[in-house]
């Protein structure tokens, strides 16, 4: 992990783990994962942004894990699963979801399905 990655979990690193076990499956299954870490959120890009990680409250507090971290997403549609935080249309055919996730076993194939799926979405815009 580089130092701009530890700088932004200076606040929080008990969210490490989750991060990196999320990391960890990111760059086993896609290839050409661009991470940019930043001061608010980690860019998530190949040739476009697909993702981000973040400590964004997508739920209410009394509601989030201890530890956690948001991962968001970019998908051509609206993911209707229990497991989105919140989802909304920034534009035509362009959907953002929130998902907030407080242990390494939600860092699962069902997650990973949508992080490629944005991944690809991103790829093919112009």
């Amino acid at each position: 992990m580089d130092q701009n990655t530890l700088f932004f979990f200076n606040q929080k690193p008990e969210a490490i783990p989750l991060y990196e076990a999320f990391e960890r499956r990111l760059l086993a299954e896609l290839e050409g994962v661009i991470i940019q870490p930043q001061k608010s959120q980690i860019t998530l890009k190949n040739r476009r942004v697909f993702g981000a990680v973040s400590f964004l409250a997508a739920r209410k507090a009394k509601d989030r894990p201890d530890p956690y971290i948001t991962i968001t997403l970019g998908l051509n549609r609206r993911e209707g699963s229990p497991r989105i935080d919140q989802a909304s249309e920034p534009y035509p055919g362009r959907w953002t979801h929130h998902l907030v996730i407080g242990s390494v076993e939600e860092i699962d194939g069902e997650l990973m399905a949508w992080v490629r799926e944005a991944f690809e979405f991103a790829a093919a815009k112009r």
